[in-house]
């Protein structure tokens, strides 16, 4: 089988394959931004790229029912989520079109002799290659393309393998939108040739989004060519309900928080932290509300659980599930799987030598943990590799507020979920990665802050 091929996972139907790129095409891409950037990034102004990415974000609005039924092919998506990525995407570029000026201005800097004056300019760097996941196909793309192609950098851009064909209509509406050829170029590269990417010297910074192993990788092949990289990759985010006044909706807050993108989401709550007085009560209505989530076609509008990604997601979550059971979990309900669908699942009893205390499990299935107070819930929270979002679910303010500072995360949302924005950054701690997405600092990660110092 192809490296790179569209399998849908609802069936297992492989629909089409695509060649790998050839080395030599492929360094003729690197050459092709390159150019592209020397060109563009000089004879074009922040209100000309601002203009083209907002056409970007149109393009996305007008196609996209196309542009969703290609994701539900790919990986499985529900339909309706699916239509919901293409419109946070339009979002996405409509921020940076219309905050680009601003997120570019100069910035001045108060001397303290007061001889003169300084500033900083921010300005392109030259060639970014990203590496995006399979999760969210036009999403990640766009917080990485968006913010970057505005400064003025261009892109080469390596999509996961089981995502061709949205690759390709995503370097299409950049064409079309008017970027000139060269400032976005999709790459089905292996990875043996992205090391060599990484290390070409016109390439100035890698942004991935993916797995602790590739990040790891990247992020090694990276500092050993003294590259600017950003890391986005897994998360074991806690969801810590604390005090409630209307449990009914805490347990919809967690179904959602958890069911989002069939558990597929780095984001996703997925250990549900519980103080005492409130664990059993619960953990029957979580139970409960679930279950009564059944996978379902993806095509469908009803359907809200679709299939696992891949057979290969399916097998891992599933291995997952049984390792956890065999060292002593307690298994409520679920752990089902046919074909690539997998039935939504709790797990409790879970102790800290069990492997599934330390792993994410990328998929509908939920651990529920019991804890006396606040501190053990904290405490709990930050007991992981992990360290990317975070739910607080409290009716105490100020509860919620000490919380929130003592959290090991980098983003923590209290009393509710599904709650991104364009212009809030994304990204994490420990091994959940480093640097930010989305928002003015999504803007400021792949820029050169130039000092300009003019003297009195």
């Amino acid at each position: 089988m192809a490296v790179y091929a569209v399998v849908d996972p609802a069936s297992g139907e492989t629909v089409r394959e695509y060649e790998t790129i050839g080395d030599d095409e492929l360094r003729d891409a690197i050459a092709r931004a390159d150019e592209a950037y020397r060109e563009w990034s000089a004879q074009t102004t922040v209100r000309e790229r601002a203009e083209l990415i907002r056409r970007v974000g149109e393009l996305h609005g007008e196609q996209r029912e196309r542009l969703a039924e290609i994701i539900v092919r790919e990986m499985g998506k529900p339909i309706e989520q699916a239509l919901g990525e293409l419109d946070f995407c339009k979002a996405i570029y409509e921020f940076y079109a219309d905050r680009a000026e601003e997120l570019l201005a100069d910035e001045p800097i108060e001397l303290l002799d007061g001889e003169g004056s300084a500033l900083i300019r921010r300005s392109s760097l030259g060639v970014l290659l990203g590496i995006m996941p399979w999760n969210f196909p036009y999403y990640q793309v766009a917080r990485f393309a968006g913010p970057n192609l505005v400064i003025g950098n261009t892109i080469l851009l390596k999509h996961a393998p089981q995502c061709p064909e949205s690759a390709q209509a995503i370097e299409r509406i950049f064409g079309e939108a008017g970027f000139p050829a060269g400032a976005y170029i999709n790459i089905y590269a292996t990875n043996e040739q992205i090391e060599w990417v990484i290390a070409d010297p016109r390439v100035r910074g890698v942004s991935l989004t993916g797995s602790e192993r590739a990040g790891a990788a990247v992020a090694e092949i990276a500092g050993r060519n003294l590259k600017k990289v950003v890391l986005e990759m897994g998360g074991s985010d806690p969801f810590i309900l604390l005090k409630t006044d209307d449990l009914d909706a805490a347990v919809e807050a967690a179904v959602e928080a958890r069911l989002d993108n069939t558990g597929q989401s780095c984001n996703a709550g997925k250990r549900f932290i519980v103080v005492d007085e409130l664990y059993e009560p619960f953990l029957e209505k979580f139970t409960s509300a679930l279950t009564a989530v059944k996978p379902g076609d993806p095509r469908s509008p009803e359907t809200t659980l679709g299939p696992l990604s891949s057979k290969i997601a399916a097998e891992r979550l599933e291995d997952q599930v049984r390792r956890a059971v065999s060292q002593g979990a307690k298994l409520v309900v679920g752990g089902e799987r046919e074909g690539n669908f997998f039935s939504p699942t709790v797990l409790t009893e879970i102790t800290p030598d069990n492997d599934a205390y330390r792993e994410e499990l990328f998929g509908p299935v939920a651990q529920v943990y019991r804890v006396r107070s606040e501190d053990e819930a904290v405490q709990l929270a930050n007991d992981t590799p992990f360290g990317l979002g975070s739910y607080v679910m409290t009716t105490d303010e100020e509860q919620a507020r000490r919380v929130a500072d003592k959290l090991d995360a980098g983003m923590v949302f209290i009393n509710v979920v599904g709650a991104d924005g364009a212009e809030l950054p994304f990204g994490g701690v420990k091994r959940s990665g480093f640097g930010r997405e989305l928002g003015r600092y999504g803007a400021d990660e792949f820029v050169n802050k130039k000092l300009i110092r003019i003297g009195g």
